[in-house]
């Protein structure tokens, strides 16, 4: 009988599922296994559902000689070492296109919130209102030059909310991609002229800190930067020492350094300085978190998982059947 982990909970409809395929090993959550927990498990484990907590390499996979494939509840597996799985002839699938919608709706929120003072407005609100005053005046979007980075399924979902806000215009930032109505332009081309910077870039070597102390001197002072791409996209340090000195005038994000597991040289925590600053708004990497939406991720990350299994093609693979 196949033997599958689960490192994170699940939905029971998704469970029944595997169940199905299987016997099911899974953390009831909600803290990851500790590695040597999840090692403990992945022994004898046939296949296995990961999540955004989870990384994979050699060492991994050397500990664990019965896997044949990981099912990725996620769309960006950088945190998983593809070379590495491989060669091992181990598949892995991810879920491509569910966290699309979602993920743009947030990354135009946490625009809204920084620029629009959200979260000092609700703090004065409970500190005793006592009615209007004239404070927390910011930018809006109605108006505002609007820079998109990364034209992928997200960046480009992300350009269809934001038409409808009546930015005067939105500026797209990809070499590799362009979308209809968004005038392409380099990167600090782009920072300079925006009010606003939405990043929704994949962590490649290529954009490890592409916006750093360089990329943010270069930008329209009071640029707000909101980042739900990956954490390590931005040097956060960086982002601490443009707000200091007004050149940032927000940042906002859902997604941090810290939790790029497959950097070794990642930071563990988030910098205080930036956790600290006023003028900051951040979110648990809530990009997916909607209900109906985490629940298909699951059940498609859970078909993608009995299907490389029971030996049919696995509709989201992501690793060749060779190295």
């Amino acid at each position: 009988m196949n033997r599958i982990v689960v490192s994170q909970p699940i939905h029971a409809e998704v469970l029944e599922t595997l169940r199905a395929a299987g016997e099911v090993v899974m953390n009831p959550g909600p803290e990851p296994w500790a590695a040597e927990v999840l090692a403990r498990h992945l022994r004898d484990a046939d296949g296995w559902m990961a999540f955004m907590t989870d990384r994979i390499d050699a060492q991994v996979l050397a500990a664990a000689p019965r896997l044949r494939t990981v099912a990725c509840a996620l769309k960006g597996y950088d945190n998983f070492d593809l070379a590495a799985c491989a060669r091992a002839g181990v598949l892995v699938s991810f879920v491509p296109d569910l966290l699309t919608e979602p993920t743009a709706e947030l990354a135009v929120g946490l625009a809204i919130a920084a620029a629009r003072h959200v979260l000092a407005g609700d703090q004065a609100v409970r500190a005793g209102f006592a009615g209007w005053r004239p404070a927390f005046y910011g930018t809006g979007l109605h108006g505002s030059t609007v820079a998109v980075v990364g034209l992928g399924a997200v960046g480009r979902a992300i350009v269809d909310r934001l038409r409808g806000f009546g930015c005067a215009e939105i500026l797209g930032v990809d070499p590799r991609a362009d979308h209809p109505g968004v005038r392409a332009t380099g990167l600090r081309a782009a920072l300079a002229q925006a009010h606003y910077a939405i990043l929704a870039v994949p962590l490649m070597a290529e954009t490890r800190h592409l916006i750093d102390d360089g990329v943010l001197g270069a930008a329209r002072p009071g640029l707000v930067l909101v980042n739900v791409g990956r954490g390590s996209v931005v040097d956060e340090h960086a982002v601490v020492r443009a707000l200091d000195s007004d050149q940032l005038g927000a940042y906002a994000a859902d997604v941090f350094e810290m939790e790029d597991w497959n950097l070794p040289d990642r930071p563990r925590a988030i910098p205080a300085a930036l956790l600290n600053h006023p003028r900051t708004v951040f979110t648990p990497h809530l990009g997916s978190a909607v209900r109906r939406v985490r629940q298909e991720i699951e059940m498609r990350a859970a078909d993608n998982l009995v299907a490389a299994l029971s030996g049919r093609p696995v509709p989201d693979l992501a690793t060749p059947l060779q190295p």
